[in-house]
């Protein structure tokens, strides 16, 4: 079944859409999947070989790079960056831009349930666990265990979800 997002969406047609995807305008998606009634706000890309999961809602103005897993029923903040180089470089040592055969993509994963704060940047490498709430505004450098609450820059764990903030 081909679903008409309109003229200002940039999708792909290798893009594995799942059923009752909703896209907002002005997005660009390229050889990702995107599951089960998923919602993509508004001015987000989401590269080729990403994958998002079912139920998930990544909100407007967020970058989804190649290398990053979002599992089932995570919510992505307004203007969340992934990132998936840990040493980017526009050059080559000899000057000459840099290829795809240059680099190496670093994995990145975003667990069942999890949610990320609007503006935070995920470095490469890191695992956001399960029911994992990331602050908004954090820079997430490490790993997040499951059902933990991490925020700052350097984000760090604050305590388990659910339990009330200490006085």
């Amino acid at each position: 079944m081909t679903q008409d997002f309109g003229p200002t969406c940039r999708i792909s047609p290798d893009v594995k859409m799942g059923k009752n995807v909703k896209v907002y305008a002005f997005v660009n998606l390229y050889g990702c999947e995107i599951g089960d009634d998923t919602r993509i706000g508004t001015f987000v890309e989401i590269q080729k070989g990403a994958k998002i999961g079912a139920n998930c809602k990544i909100s407007s103005h967020t970058f989804v790079c190649e290398g990053v897993t979002i599992e089932d029923n995570v919510f992505i903040g307004h203007n969340v960056t992934f990132i998936n180089d840990m040493y980017p470089r526009a050059t080559t040592e000899d000057g000459a831009p840099q290829s795809e055969d240059d680099w190496a993509v670093v994995e990145t994963v975003v667990k069942k349930g999890a949610s990320v704060g609007s503006s935070a940047t995920l470095l490469c490498g890191v695992t956001i666990g399960e029911n994992a709430i990331v602050g908004a505004g954090s820079v997430v450098t490490k790993n997040v265990p499951a059902g933990m609450i991490a925020a700052g820059n350097p984000a760090r764990v604050l305590r388990p979800v659910g339990e009330k903030k200490a006085k």
